[in-house]
């Protein structure tokens, strides 16, 4: 190929969009795919479980059956030859890269080759992974398709096969094909400000995909994010649309059954006019028409694929927003300037990044100016500077068409973005991107939002017709609203702080629900917390329906979600979800001591909505999760908490920030804490991977901390009220108290706080005071006559005044008291007992052994009330298996088990003997058992638990000591002795033996000195004796190798005595310091079960306690009294105690949190990142200071320069006017440009300005290039060529006049002067009047001429007649009332509504009115909303409207010979009670099912057409209302 040829086809690769223009694409159309989005996410997810195999089995079969190549079929031989001068086809290829078929003579071959005949589709036969080769490979995914492939099958390849999840955004980028340098500063910020957009939002970027020009700065933008990012952080999406025909080295990618993985070889030396992918994008769609060397192939593909990808809907959290387009333009030629033309005209937002080059810095150059400013000449003079080697190719009429493009750009500034690198504000492009997408969609959310209300206000028939007396203002809040969403699928919390909740729309907090329900979902914490600080109430927020939809919600892959299903599957007779199921799971987390959280339902009970909500989703177009919220007063049932179910539901899906900001909410903040430590240390059992373990136990302790924190907080201001908070009955986390979910979730560090150790002694100490000496107690104790002298002291004044009866019972029901009486009688337990086994054992039981029997007896008994108590109504399995769980409690069934052994042995007489070696060996259980008694003492407590520690390490030692005992046993006894068959002389030589040598014991044989044959048994026949070992029997002499039995000691010595030993010891070491630090807390943890145990037994001792469990046995089996846990470790307080304790401990929290923060503020990390942002944000600032100077004295400089030549020109006209004799008419008086940017001031023109600018007065709808409802374009009408007194030498206009099949009532084709020359312009024409508001218009070759000047296009186009068309707009108002019948205002001034009507298959409101049929007086579209008998008393009222228009409408239907002028008048109803108004609501009806009627509240954001909208504002203007 030529490398002109080239150079034009790479500015056609330029474009990003196609030549025709996209129409905004109606909510109902693409109904199954915005249907299926979701589904498609969710089988997309499940398609990933399966191997990789299995997915390219299941690519290798769908592709070649749903995506198509296409191949020439036909060889016809071209003129021009390949670069390595061999013969080519039309299509581009040589003959050898033909199929056989195509080669052969056909008929037809010498023809002209047409690709319509001569290219075939064929299945695909290049896709699967790629890997470009080189350093740092990474597997993308490619694939070649027909420029023919429907979108959706291309965007099902891309989410179903490929696995991408639907974007949140779609980023076009596009721009110059080929390389061009950036500054190196701008090139940075790009770069990080496009991937961070990308990432943090989750979007798609779609570039031309080769490995140059704008694609080569994306791709090097994503390189540079994935070396300096970690893996969490995720990848950033890029797909490439190229062109196959032009991809070099593209022969690697084929293969029939796919490639995984292809090898691409980037080869730029050797590309020649082809172009290398880039390695750095993750996705090629490669768009193959048959032709090879073709550039521009994927142009039109890849701008249907954008735009089908930007119609679907994606859904999440219960949110579904419309997936945004934006179109980021750096650098470009010709063809961007296309590209960007469509992007505007079709609503696009686009960012032009200013500097990059070319045709970014021409529309960045002019994007400030007014219209009128924008003339010929000045984009000749940019184009000149800016196109400097290929401006000689520009002709006059490319220039007008670039003016006149520029223009319409530049006029819809609300979708332009200009980045100018330092303009302050814009420091990144991601900002820049994110703010032009929420400015393009305030522009047109009213488009979106007008097609989302159709089901609420379509007025089908006459029974629908209250509907339309209602009054709608939706469109404010959809608009904020439909850009909150936006903001919230992004994820970026700032762009909604600085560009949304802004003092420009005020939130309601009800507004805010639906979007706080995605926030949490989808997990963004930010959202959550923006949204709570603008007035979100949880107790509002978190209804029944909600939670349920929450937990419909839940991530798949937590764990909480497969227990869930769990108990789903255990329950085939509910097969949907039910929040019993959530409280069944809750309660095996939180401990069967617990309530469940939430009720099983009644049948009385009504159906929930939620119950099937997997199809319920908040949707522009359709039905909203909004429901969940707007509902009536009788319907919101609340939660009892909704804090704790909002922190209940974070916390199982293990999100720390969330759960965070929750918490912060929560009222009864220590028991959540402590509720939420319980929670994830039992999921974190079941958890199987490992850094969510290790999440879940960090965040355990974490909150055990805060509670820790807290109760800190509130045991210094008031240790009373703190110890309340330990033992008070929370009845939102199931009647559990703080002190049971510490204990619990084993948190020792709670446990072991000072405030809680404090309870536990207050409660040890019983009615006592605690500083009653132990010696005083004991000596009460022994004699209790002494309780009347005062020895010990009580708490309670009264105890303390009385004497008798009261003071008794108080002291011996005092838990230390109880505890030291059972102390001694255990010791005199077991003193009798070892009196019995040692002295009194005779072969008929005495009376002490008797004894003996009744105190067992009393402690069996003992030992069944410990079972069988239950407090918490737990249920005997559960209290069985948390009695069994208590290493002492299966020491002391053991004990008696084995005491029940022997006493059985010992009542047999033969088996006296053995039954009193199984009580002796019952006697060393029973002592055991003091180690648990004696851990209440704060010295020997710590030493027990180590001691306790230790033995586990000594069996983990006897393991490794076991294989050198054995190891070294075998061999030794295998060396010495011969066939030892006496099975104990075995044990002994290879154990007991063995195991002696350690402690020092060595054999005396082992090394022939002490050699004796008088030791042993020669035949082994003694059984008193071992056998001997192998000797020489005549020399007396041993004969095994005794230089081996002392080699073999002396390593099993050495291995064991210093190695095995030394190691026992250094775990000694090691338990005790790692205990040691930890053992308080162990040993205060523990007491705790200590003194709950004694708290609630008998006062009475074994084995008197018979006389308390008789006593219990008639409360409980006779009188039927229930058992309860005494009130000093649970009590339940009243609802104004407990509601007064709860804001106490609120009203802590927040000090503690506030200390917290000053913590971390002060910390000296924290200050030095604070210092280091500090520093980064004064550099920016400088930096962006020195730019902001530099560039305002450029410009400065530019605007002088222009001065100077505007002032030369003039001078010069002034000269050759003169010269004239006359000043000359004022055709090309050049105007003064005032100066555009002064110091501080911002080159881009505000919103504002548009109004205010005097080149809008030429009518711009009527010049857009594409004319309505045709394929015509017109011819580019600049602003300063409109008039036609302005010379236009150039100007050609196409003619169009639209066949209409009403031919009778519209004027002739006009393409012939004969039937035109009837027609009498500028009068009454029969029944039509061709005169104009305007005056008297002119009449060219039998054609009038419009008298707003040029609209690039001659006949009448789409409009009934030439000349003027005549219409008619009433505009029908009445004040808006609130309930009470006032009106409302808005910034003081009244608010107006006005009726409004949207016609079938449109997406804007409209004024109902239009043209009329000849003699009538009410427009066509008036009388298809009014019924026929009220038509007489509008006419009245028509007549007695205000006028507040008359003249020329701009509607795009315009042309150079016939316009549209109407009429507006204004029909006002001041009274809400008035009689014509309330006849005017009873009749009105839609004759068009698809028409919709409705009352709308005056405002600027209206979705009207725009002529519509002035009109309106005039109206507003008349009554001095809001607009």
């Amino acid at each position: 190929m030529e490398p002109s040829t080239r150079r034009t086809a790479g500015s056609r690769q330029e474009e990003g969009f196609g030549g025709q223009p996209r129409k905004v694409v109606n909510g109902g159309m693409a109904p199954h795919l915005r249907r299926s989005n979701s589904s498609l996410c969710k089988s997309k997810r499940s398609q990933f479980l399966f191997g990789n195999c299995d997915k390219q089995g299941n690519l290798s079969s769908w592709i070649p059956k749903n995506i198509k190549k296409k191949e020439c079929m036909y060889f016809v031989e071209s003129p021009k030859l390949s670069d390595a001068g061999k013969v080519v086809c039309e299509c581009g290829y040589t003959r050898e890269q033909h199929l056989e078929e195509a080669t052969r003579p056909r008929a037809f071959q010498g023809k002209e080759w047409d690709p319509k005949k001569h290219v075939q589709e064929m299945p695909t036969d290049a896709f699967g992974d790629i890997v470009f080769t080189g350093l740092g490979q990474k597997v993308g995914k490619y694939v070649r398709i027909s420029q023919d492939t429907p979108s959706s099958v291309i965007y099902h390849l891309m989410t179903q096969h490929w696995g991408l999840d639907d974007p949140n955004l779609l980023i076009s980028v596009t721009g110059g094909a080929k390389d061009f340098n950036m500054k190196p500063r701008l090139k940075s910020i790009f770069r990080r400000g496009l991937v961070k957009v990308a990432q943090t939002t989750g979007a798609w970027i779609i570039t031309g995909g080769s490995h140059t020009g704008v694609m080569k700065q994306v791709g090097e933008a994503v390189r540079d994010f994935s070396l300096s990012s970690s893996y969490n952080e995720g990848e950033v999406v890029t797909i490439g649309i190229a062109t196959w025909g032009t991809v070099h080295n593209r022969d690697s990618l084929i293969h029939p059954t796919g490639s995984f993985p292809a090898e691409y070889i980037m080869d730029e030396e050797g590309q020649g006019h082809l172009t290398c992918l880039d390695r750095n994008h993750s996705h090629f769609i490669l768009v193959d028409d048959g032709t090879h060397g073709r550039y521009g192939v994927e142009i039109p593909l890849r701008a249907k694929l954008e735009k089908f990808i930007s119609e679907q809907t994606k859904e999440r959290g219960g949110v579904t927003i419309r997936i945004p387009l934006v179109c980021v333009v750096l650098e470009g030629g010709p063809g961007t300037l296309h590209t960007i033309y469509n992007a505007i005209t079709n609503g696009t937002p686009c960012v032009i990044v200013a500097g990059s080059g070319r045709v970014a810095d021409v529309i960045a150059q002019v994007a400030g100016l007014p219209i009128s400013e924008i003339t010929v000449s000045l984009i000749q003079q940019k184009l000149g500077m800016f196109f400097q080697e290929m401006f000689e190719t520009f002709t006059e009429s490319r220039i007008v068409e670039w003016t006149k493009k520029i223009q319409d750009i530049v006029r819809k500034r609300q979708l332009l973005t200009i980045f100018r690198e330092g303009k302050d504000g814009q420091q990144d492009v991601d900002v820049a991107i994110l703010q032009a997408l929420l400015k393009g969609e305030g522009q047109m959310a009213g488009v979106l939002t007008g097609s989302g209300f159709e089901t609420q206000i379509e007025v089908p028939n006459a029974c629908a017709l209250p509907a339309a007396s209602r009054s709608h203002d939706y469109f404010g809040h959809e608009n904020w609203g439909h850009q909150l969403k936006l903001a919230v699928a992004w994820n970026r919390v700032d762009i909604a702080r600085s560009e949304i909740f802004t003092d420009e729309w005020q939130w309601k907090p009800s507004e805010l629900h639906p979007m706080m329900t995605a926030a949490l979902i989808t997990n963004k914490p930010e959202f959550v917390r923006l949204f709570l600080e603008n007035g979100v109430q949880l107790k509002e927020f978190v209804t029944w329906d909600t939670l349920f939809y929450l937990y419909q919600n839940l991530e798949p892959s937590c764990l909480f979600h497969y227990k869930l299903q769990k108990v789903l599957a255990e329950e085939p007779a509910a097969p949907r979800l039910q929040l019993h199921h959530v409280a069944q799971v809750l309660r095996e987390l939180l401990g069967d001591f617990t309530q469940p959280l939430y009720p099983r339902p009644r049948s009385s009970d009504r159906p929930r909505l939620s119950l099937p909500l997997p199809n319920i989703r908040l949707n522009v177009q359709g039905v909203s999760l909004r429901s969940l919220y707007k509902r009536s007063p009788g319907h919101a049932a609340f939660t009892m908490d909704p804090v704790r179910d909002l922190l209940i539901w974070a916390i199982i899906q293990n999100r720390r920030e969330l759960a965070e900001i929750i918490w912060a909410q929560s009222q009864d903040c220590i028991t959540a804490a402590l509720a939420c430590s319980k929670i994830l240390k039992e999921l974190s059992k079941e958890e199987e991977d490992t850094d969510s373990l290790e999440e879940m136990l960090a965040l355990a302790d974490e909150y055990e901390q805060r509670a820790i924190g807290v109760f800190t907080e509130c045991y210094r201001k008031d240790e009373e009220r703190a110890q309340k908070l330990l033992v008070r009955v929370s009845e939102a986390w199931g009647k559990a108290t703080c002190l049971q979910l510490a204990l619990e979730a084993k948190d020792m560090k709670f446990v072991s706080h000072g405030g809680v150790q404090a309870l536990l002694t207050k409660v040890w100490w019983g009615q006592l005071c605690e500083d009653n000496g132990l010696w005083r107690v004991v000596l009460c104790m022994l004699a209790f006559p002494l309780l009347c002298t005062g020895l010990v002291s009580f708490r309670e004044r009264r105890l303390q005044d009385v004497r008798g009866l009261p003071r008794i019972r108080a002291f011996f029901n005092a838990p230390v008291v109880v505890f030291h009486l059972n102390i001694l009688s255990y010791f005199a337990f077991l003193c009798l007992f070892a009196y019995v086994l040692m002295v009194d054992f005779q072969p008929a039981p005495s009376g002490c052994e008797c004894l003996i029997y009744v105190w067992l007896f009393s402690l069996v008994c003992e030992e069944l009330r410990q079972l069988l108590y239950d407090p918490d109504e737990c249920g005997l399995m559960k209290m069985a298996a948390l009695y069994f769980s208590d290493f002492w409690n299966k020491l002391d069934i053991g004990a008696i088990l084995l005491f029940i052994a022997g006493l059985t042995c010992r009542l047999v007489p033969g088996l006296l003997y053995p039954g009193r070696i199984i009580l002796s060996l019952d006697f060393i259980m029973f002592c055991l058992r003091l180690m648990h008694i004696f851990t209440i003492s704060k010295t020997l407590g710590p030493k027990i638990i180590i001691v306790k520690r230790m033995m586990k390490d000594v069996f983990f030692f006897l393991f490794l000591l076991a294989v050198w005992v054995v190891s070294f046993g075998v061999a030794k006894q295998a060396i010495l002795i011969h066939n030892e068959s006496r099975v104990e002389w075995i044990f002994r030589g290879v154990v007991y033996h063995s195991y002696l040598t350690i402690f020092g014991q060595i054999p005396a044989y082992i090394d022939g000195v002490n050699f004796n044959l008088d030791q042993c048994s020669p035949n082994g026949t003694d059984p008193y004796k071992p056998k001997c070992p192998e000797s020489d029997m005549a020399r007396q002499e041993p004969a095994f190798p005794e230089w081996l039995t002392v080699i073999l000691l002396c390593l099993y010595l050495l291995f064991t005595n210093i190695l095995l030993l030394n190691l026992l010891i250094a775990m000694f070491n090691y338990t005790f310091q790692q205990v040691q630090e930890h053992t308080d807390q162990i040993w205060k943890f523990q007491r705790h079960d200590l003194i709950e145990e004694y708290q609630g037994r008998p006062p009475a001792p074994p084995p008197f306690i018979l006389l308390s469990h008789l006593h219990l046995f008639v409360r409980r089996v006779v009188l039927k009294i229930p058992s309860r846990r005494h009130r000093q470790l649970k009590d339940k307080l009243e609802k104004n105690e407990e509601a007064a304790l709860l804001s106490w401990e609120m009203y802590l929290k927040e000090s503690y949190l506030q200390s917290q923060q000053l913590q971390k503020k002060q910390c000296p990390e924290q200050k030095v990142q604070d210092i280091s942002e500090k520093v980064d944000t004064m550099v920016d600032l400088l930096e962006m200071a020195r730019l902001k100077r530099l560039g305002s004295m450029e410009q400065r400089l530019v605007s002088l320069e222009e001065q100077v030549a505007q002032t030369t020109r003039a001078l010069h006209w002034v000269v050759k006017s003169l010269r004239a004799s006359g000043f000359g008419s004022e055709e090309g008086v050049p105007t003064l440009v005032p100066q555009k940017v002064s110091e501080g001031q911002d080159p881009e023109l505000d919103r504002g300005q548009k109004a205010e600018d005097p080149g809008d007065a030429y009518h711009v709808n009527a010049r857009h290039l594409f004319y309505p409802g045709s394929s015509v374009l017109r011819f580019p009408v600049p602003n300063e060529k409109v008039p036609w007194e302005v010379e236009f030498l150039i100007y050609d206009p196409p003619f169009h006049t639209a066949d209409r099949r009403d031919k009778d009532s519209v004027d002739p084709m006009g393409d012939a002067l004969e039937p035109l020359s009837r027609i009498s312009y500028n009068a009454v024409d029969g029944h039509l009047d061709r005169r104009s508001s305007h005056g008297t218009y002119a009449v060219r070759d039998g054609l009038p001429l419009n008298p707003m000047g040029r609209t690039g296009l001659r006949g009448r186009g789409g409009l009934s007649c030439f000349g003027p068309n005549h219409t008619l707009q009433p505009v029908i108002t009445r004040w808006k009332r609130n309930q009470d019948g006032a009106i409302c205002r808005k910034s003081i001034k009244k608010m107006l509504e006005v009726l409004a009507v949207r016609p079938p298959l449109s997406e804007h409101w409209a004024l109902p009115g239009g043209s009329r049929e000849p003699g009538e007086t009410l427009p066509r579209k008036l009388k298809q909303v009014l019924r026929r008998e009220f038509w007489p008393s509008f006419e009245n009222l028509l007549a007695q409207g205000t006028e507040v228009y008359k003249g020329y409408v701009d509607d795009p239907r315009n042309t150079d010979n016939a316009w549209i002028e109407t009429v507006a008048v204004s029909i006002h109803f001041p009274d809400q009670s008035d009689v014509e108004l309330k006849r005017l609501n009873s009749h009105l009806h839609s004759c068009d099912t698809g028409m919709s009627i409705r009352w709308q509240v005056v405002d600027r954001r209206i979705p009207l057409y725009a002529n519509h909208k002035t009109i309106l504002q005039k109206v507003a203007a008349l009554f001095g209302a809001y607009y």
